[in-house]
Formats: structure tokens, C-alpha cells, sequence
């Protein structure tokens, strides 16, 4: 009698089925994610973190705020009486005089941010049309209009600021309206020309086949498209720049930076001003971010879609308002209407509120009047190039450090901006899948966390840096742990969105075989999310190092100390050679960040 074997039970086939191979994406992604925790670590080791220096942080905290406390608000002066049972502190009312100065430090502050971003708009134009590939007429032109965009990423608007004061304008707002203008041009040319990239060809061919030149080509094939794309980049900035004016005020510029940092380093009586200046500095950014946010929808005529509070503000608002609206138009009926536009009430607001937007930049530029003559006036080259002075632009030189000095400076950046990295992707980590609506448990702690990292995000990173610098002690740790709190907010956000984004039918079918909730989360959830996670840690990496090497200029350290070092000794040839040192730093992590990202799709 002959036995046979039993056939296989179906778990035995689903093992017997070899394993497809894991694709590339899944690779790089998981080899990233290591490297940026195994380097994270070592940044974490090599700038001593450690249980005493974490108490000595928490000493400088405590006394900062020991220091910072009673409260001055403008308007308020706090006097305090040594007695046997301590000091004693008064606030009296001193009249309206300092209320009406930082109002128009306030002013002052909108307005060189709003005349910066106007330059940057102008100028980003003809960068991005030859830094896109559809539009630029030329490769070299391709090649040269990308790297001014990294260039000017690259350089803080501090140095160029301080430049400009001594190379050309001299004194007065001129030279931070440039320096805004032309570091904020990388940012927006780089986005314009991703845009313009994705553009229909359609209207540019039926130009150019008409005879259309270049010109026209761009103006009326595809500059329409890729205008609300431009007005929205252009409004995100401006958002940037208001909180990057707070580091202008560090290198002489007025406005509520300069503020800051004069309570700062006042002594004892100005700290008691750095918290309610800090809580103006927050309440403004969420009041402008509101402003901006508005702007945009009643110039697109669209519902915001972002997270941040003037977008959920302004969401909430237009649900409140908006009124039922005929069903869409069929395809022939929308040309007819274009065609045929009737001057209705969306058109005139549309308009109204393109003119008060040009409007608000006049208006800006008056208010600071700045001296447009020096425009044309001649390089000082006297102030750079003297050697009375002791002031020189060429060669580029280091001085009197070694290049292992300048490496170390670099070593330290690299480490403040991985191991911010790294401690803001943990904290993530939690923070953004309880955020997410697919796995929070409940709505209610879904809610929790999104406010958490809505709050977060909303108060501007620099500042908190600064303070947390000043509070805790000068140094790499006080910045890594001010750069990783602060990149909660747009990390737990980025992975919450990557997270509620995935296809929901592995999600249900684990669901509906018995799978728990952990088990959905880590079987499906995760691995379907790490390409776009993996691409947001890369998005806070490059924005960390950059964060770094601001940071350096208000004690930081790292290459920004160098920097600023050589600012204040006027020493031009060292700032270009650090520059420099800068710009490579930058052009390699952008450059991994691109290739990382080529390989995810």
C-alpha cells in the first residue's frame, strides 16, 4: 500500500511562494532613515549631550526666566526695591509713548518684509524662466540661473545686508531690502521654475507655431498658468521673511529684530522686555499668516488647503459665508464664459484686490523711504578693499584659522543640524500619526495632537531658537535643541498628511481578517508611508543646516560663529571664503536630498 503525502494547507503554499524582491525605493528609504539616526546619534555624542550638561541647561533656563520676570510690556515699567524679604517688584504706567514706538517698529517690520518679497517677486521671474527646462533658451543659461538659486539659499540676508552696507549703499533700510529681496529670489525662482516645468504645452505651441517670439511665448502661453502658482509662492515667503527679519535686527537693521536684540543685551531690566516682545513677534506672524492666507484665496479663488492657523482660519470663515453655487458648467460653456466674462462681483473683488496688494507695496516702500539713488551710486570699494583698514574682498582667506579649524566649524553645523533632525523626527514620530485621521484612536485625540503641532508651527523656529539660545546658554546644544522642538511643528504635520494619504485597501482588508489596530498601523500604514517620510526628513535636513548656520550669527557657533566673527571685524575676505565654505555645505546636502528623492519615485 502506497502512502502519499498529504496536499500543503493553504499557509504552507503562501509560504512556498517566493517573496518578490523589495524595489529600490524601499531600499534607499530605509538605508536614509538609518544613516540620519546613526548620524543623529554621533552629532548627539560629539556635542556632548549629556545628563549635566542637560541640567546645566535647565539651570540657565531657570535663571533666565528668574531674569525675565515680572513682565514689561511697552507702555509698563517694572522697578524692583531690595528689602530683608527679597526684592520687590512695582509696575507702573508710564504713558502711551512706548506703546506708539513699537507700533511703528511693528510698521517698519511689515514693511521691509513686504518690500523685500515685492523685489524677490520681480526678480525671481527671469531666474526662473531660465532655470526651467521648457523655457530657458540655452543650457549654460540653465545651468548659470540655477546656481545663482542656490547661491542665494545659500547666503544668509544677514551677511548680504552687511555687505551691501559697506560694498555699496552704506547706512539705512536700502541694504536689508536688497539683502531680503535677493536671498529670497532662490527660494521663489526655484519653485516658479518647478511650476513652469509642469506647465500645458498647448498654448506655447499654438504661439510659436503662429510665429509668437520667446516673449510671447512665455507671457501668453505660460505665465497665465503658472500665475497662481507665483502668487502663492510669493505670499509663502513673505511669511519666511517676516520671521527671518528677527536675525536682520542682530546685524543693525531696524525693525523689531533690532528690538529684540537690544533687550537682550540691555542687562537685567531689558530681559524683563524679551518675553512680550517674543509674544508680539508670535501674535504677528499668526496675524500676517492670516492676512496672507486671505490674500491668496480672494486672488486664486480657492479654499486654502494648508494647515497652518491663517489657513484654517480663513477655511472656517469662507464655510461660514459662502453661498450654494450653480452646478459646474459644462466644458463648452466654461470657453463661452471665459470669452465671455461679465464684470460680476468675484471679477471686481478679484481686482479690487490685486490693486490693494500693489497698493500695500507702495505703500511699504514709502513708509521706509529708501534712498533709490544709491542704486546707481558708485561701489564703495574703498570700504572693502583698504589696506589701512585692514579690510580686503580678494583672495579669499581664512585668517588666521586652519583649515582643520574651518573644518571642525563645519563638523559642528553638520552635527546641530542632524541631531535637530533626528530629535525633531522622534518627537514626530508620535506627535504626526496621532494627528493622522486613519490612525488616531478616537476624534478627539486626533485633534489633540493636530493642535499640538498646529501650535508649535506657529510659533516662528528662529525666534525660538533665539531664545532658547539666550535662555539656556551660548553654544551647538542650546541650537540643536531649539532647531529640533521647532521642526515638530512642519515634520508631525508633513508625516500626519503622508499618513491619512495612503490607499486605505491594505488598511481594510488587515482590518477585516482580524488585524488590530497596532498591527494595521506597523503591517500597512508605515510601509506604505516611509517614501514620503523618508522625503520630509530629508525637506527638515536641508532647511536644519541652513537653520544652523544662522543660528551661528546669534552664538550658535559652528561656521555661522566664523562668519560672524568676520563681519564684525569687517574682514571681507574671510566673509567670501566662509561664504564659500557655506554655499558648497549647502550644494551637497540639496544635491543628496535631490538624488535621495529621485530614487523614492
Amino acid at each position: 500500500m502506497t502512502l502519499t503525502a498529504p496536499p500543503p494547507s493553504v499557509a504552507e503554499r503562501i509560504a512556498a511562494v517566493p517573496r518578490p524582491r523589495p524595489r529600490a525605493s524601499t531600499i534607499v528609504s530605509y538605508v536614509t532613515i538609518a544613516a540620519i539616526a546613526v548620524l543623529g546619534v554621533w552629532s548627539f555624542i560629539g556635542l556632548d549631550y549629556s545628563p549635566k550638561s542637560l541640567e546645566t541647561t535647565a539651570s540657565n533656563l531657570a535663571r533666565f526666566i528668574g531674569l525675565a520676570t515680572p513682565l514689561e510690556w511697552p507702555g509698563w515699567e517694572v522697578s524692583g526695591v531690595r528689602g530683608p524679604a527679597g526684592t520687590t517688584f512695582t509696575t507702573e504706567w508710564v504713558g502711551f509713548e512706548p506703546i506708539w514706538h513699537m507700533v511703528d517698529i511693528i510698521v517698519i517690520t511689515l514693511a521691509l518684509t513686504i518690500a523685500g518679497t515685492a523685489l524677490a517677486a520681480v526678480l525671481s521671474i527671469p531666474v526662473a524662466y531660465g532655470a526651467a527646462r521648457n523655457t530657458t533658451p540655452h543650457p549654460i543659461v540653465l545651468a548659470v540661473c540655477r546656481g545663482l538659486g542656490v547661491v542665494a539659499r545659500a547666503i544668509p540676508d544677514a551677511a548680504i545686508a552687511v555687505f551691501l552696507i559697506f560694498l555699496w549703499f552704506g547706512a539705512g533700510i536700502l541694504p536689508a531690502i536688497v539683502a531680503v529681496g535677493l536671498h529670497s529670489v532662490g527660494m521663489i525662482s526655484k519653485m516658479f521654475a518647478d511650476a513652469i516645468e509642469q506647465i500645458d504645452e498647448g498654448p506655447r505651441t499654438a504661439i510659436r507655431s503662429t510665429g509668437g517670439t520667446r516673449g510671447q511665448q512665455f507671457w501668453s502661453g505660460a505665465f497665465p498658468q503658472v500665475l497662481p502658482a507665483w502668487i502663492a509662492i510669493v505670499l509663502h515667503r513673505a511669511d519666511i521673511n517676516l520671521r527671518g527679519t528677527v536675525i536682520l535686527g542682530y546685524v543693525g537693521v531696524a525693525g523689531i529684530g533690532a528690538e529684540l536684540s537690544g533687550a537682550l543685551h540691555a542687562g537685567p531690566a531689558g530681559m524683563r522686555r524679551v518675553i512680550p516682545i517674543v509674544l508680539i513677534i508670535i501674535a504677528l506672524c499668526v496675524v500676517f499668516e492670516i492676512v496672507s492666507s486671505t490674500l491668496r484665496s480672494k486672488l486664486l479663488g480657492v479654499r486654502p488647503t494648508g494647515t497652518g492657523i491663517g489657513d484654517r482660519v480663513v477655511r472656517r470663515v469662507m464655510r461660514s459665508t459662502e453661498k450654494t453655487t450653480p452646478a459646474a458648467l459644462a466644458s463648452a460653456d466654461r470657453v463661452d464664459a471665459a470669452l465671455r466674462r461679465p464684470w460680476d462681483r468675484s471679477r471686481v473683488s478679484n481686482l479690487v484686490w490685486i490693486w490693494v496688494g500693489i497698493g500695500v507695496v507702495i505703500a511699504s516702500f514709502a513708509y521706509l523711504q529708501p534712498d533709490l539713488t544709491r542704486l546707481v551710486s558708485d561701489w564703495r570699494f574703498d570700504q572693502v578693499q583698504n589696506a589701512d583698514l585692514d579690510r580686503a574682498v580678494w583672495p579669499p582667506t581664512f585668517g588666521d584659522r586652519t583649515w582643520d579649524s574651518v573644518f571642525a566649524a563645519v563638523m559642528v553645523t553638520v552635527q546641530v543640524a542632524f541631531a535637530a533632525t533626528l530629535m525633531g523626527a522622534v518627537i514626530s514620530l508620535v506627535i504626526g500619526p496621532l494627528s493622522a485621521r486613519n490612525v488616531a484612536p478616537n476624534s478627539a485625540v486626533r485633534n489633540f495632537f493636530r493642535g499640538l503641532a498646529l501650535v508649535i508651527r506657529a510659533i516662528p523656529d528662529l525666534v525660538v531658537a533665539i531664545l532658547f539660545i539666550i535662555a539656556t546658554g551660548f553654544g551647538p546644544q542650546a541650537a540643536a535643541l531649539a532647531l529640533g522642538i521647532g521642526g515638530v511643528g512642519l515634520l508631525a504635520k508633513l508625516i500626519g498628511d503622508s499618513m491619512e494619504e495612503v490607499p486605505n485597501g491594505p488598511e481594510r482588508a488587515l482590518a477585516a481578517t482580524g488585524g488590530s489596530r497596532p498591527q494595521v498601523f506597523f503591517a500597512s500604514t508605515v510601509p506604505m508611508s516611509v517614501p514620503s517620510t523618508v522625503g520630509h526628513l530629508m525637506y527638515l535636513l536641508e532647511q536644519n543646516i541652513r537653520a544652523a548656520t544662522v543660528l551661528g550669527i546669534v552664538g550658535g557657533g559652528g561656521i555661522g560663529f566664523l562668519l560672524l566673527n568676520a563681519l564684525n571685524g569687517r574682514h571681507f575676505d574671510q566673509v567670501i571664503a566662509f561664504l564659500l565654505v557655506i554655499i558648497v555645505m549647502v550644494v551637497v546636502v540639496e544635491t543628496a536630498g535631490i538624488l535621495i528623492r529621485r530614487a523614492l519615485r
